[in-house]
């Protein structure tokens, strides 16, 4: 019954999260169309919190994923309203996904694994200090690009299935590295209007699914 109740759940947000990228573009944001964009990620919360009350071993792991998805939901309603409050709430839910990494870490690392990580540390700030024509907003936005990059980073070192959630985490990254482009060289583009929705939330998608897929199963080497 607990499964069946979390397979309705993903489904729930499966159909939000896709839905909202094809009525999003044909209708304003209105208090309605956001609630149903915070939608998809609030019923990942619920099914990681579903996962969580009938796994006590993993509730640990799986409560901090339900926090993760519900400051992200935060993220996606305060966003529409206030940029910063949408930011700090997103930022927030990149730490705590810092601390779930950090805490399974992939023991033993593939060669090249750390040179990546550093890869990741290191580009995804550069090109958000790239991105604003605003000069003044390059700092802000590196700053948080940081924690981005943290996050994804550290989910590449994780045990978590990197098909999943590293591939998720870069999704995402790349997601927050459009709306930037906004700031500047793609203002007038059509292509973050189109890409940035479904990147981050089937990316978020991947992280969900992925960290829940391993605290069912043993560590990856």
């Amino acid at each position: 019954m607990q499964r069946r109740e979390r397979t309705i759940w993903l489904i729930a947000s499966v159909i939000f999260g896709a839905s909202f990228w094809l009525v999003a573009a044909a209708r304003e944001h209105g208090p309605l169309l956001v609630a149903w964009k915070g939608a998809g990620l609030g019923l990942l919360a619920i099914h990681a919190l579903s996962f969580a009350n009938a796994n006590p071993d993993a509730r640990r792991d799986a409560t901090l994923l339900a926090m993760i998805m519900a400051l992200g939901a935060g993220g996606d309603v305060a966003i529409e309203w206030r940029l910063t409050a949408g930011a700090a709430l997103f930022l927030l839910g990149h730490f705590v996904a810092i601390v779930l990494y950090a805490s399974n870490r992939r023991w033993r690392a593939v060669t090249g694994d750390p040179a990546v990580a550093a890869a990741i540390l290191l580009v995804v700030p550069a090109i958000a200090w790239t991105l604003p024509a605003d000069r003044s907003m390059a700092p802000t936005v590196t700053l948080y690009a940081a924690g981005l990059s943290t996050m994804t980073a550290m989910a590449w070192l994780s045990r978590f299935p990197r098909g999943r959630v590293a591939t998720g985490a870069l999704l995402f990254a790349a997601s927050d590295l459009l709306i930037f482009s906004r700031m500047g060289p793609l203002a007038d583009s059509v292509i973050p209007r189109l890409l940035v929705w479904p990147l981050y939330y089937f990316g978020q998608l991947l992280i969900c699914t992925g960290v829940l897929r391993g605290l069912t199963r043993p560590p990856e080497a």
